[in-house]
C-alpha cells in the first residue's frame, strides 16, 4: 500500500468492494441523478428564479419585514406586529401568484419526492428490516 492507509472492504449485495470503490460508484450515481430530467427541471427553474426581478425583490421585502416582526414581537408590539405579518402575507400571496415561483416550487417537490423515494430504496437495502420500520410495514 503506497499511501500506507489500510483498504477497507464493505459486503454490498454477498460482493466484497473496498470502501474506495464503494465511494466512487455512488460518486458516479450522484452525477446520474444530476443528469436526470427531474434535477435538470429544478435546475432550470432555480435558475429563472435567480434571475427574476421581481421574485429577488419580493423575497427581500419578506425578509426584512420577517427581521421586523421577531423585533416587535420581542418587545411585545403586538399590534405592529399583526400589521407587518399582514404585509408578509400579502408579499408571500404575491411572490407565489408568479409562474416561475410555481414552476420552482413543483420542481423542489418533485425532486425531493424522487430523492426521498431512492434514499428509501437504499435504507432498506443497507439495514435489515427489524431495524429499519417502513411506513409499509
Amino acid at each position: 500500500m503506497a499511501n500506507g492507509k489500510k483498504k477497507r472492504k464493505v459486503s454490498v449485495n454477498g460482493s466484497l468492494l473496498f470502501k474506495e470503490e464503494l465511494v466512487a460508484k455512488a460518486e458516479r450515481l450522484a452525477h446520474q441523478l444530476s443528469e436526470s430530467d427531474q434535477v435538470r427541471f429544478y435546475k432550470q427553474a432555480e435558475e429563472k428564479i435567480s434571475a427574476n426581478k421581481k421574485v429577488q425583490q419580493l423575497v427581500e421585502s419578506i425578509k426584512q419585514y420577517q427581521k421586523e416582526s421577531v423585533n416587535l414581537q420581542h418587545f411585545g408590539k403586538t399590534e405592529a406586529y399583526h400589521q407587518n405579518e399582514a404585509i408578509i402575507d400579502r408579499l408571500q400571496a404575491e411572490l407565489d401568484a408568479i409562474p416561475v415561483v410555481q414552476e420552482f416550487r413543483q420542481s423542489q417537490e418533485e425532486v425531493n419526492d424522487f430523492l426521498q423515494t431512492l434514499t428509501h430504496l437504499i435504507s432498506r437495502r443497507v439495514v435489515p428490516k427489524s431495524e429499519n420500520p417502513s411506513p409499509e410495514d
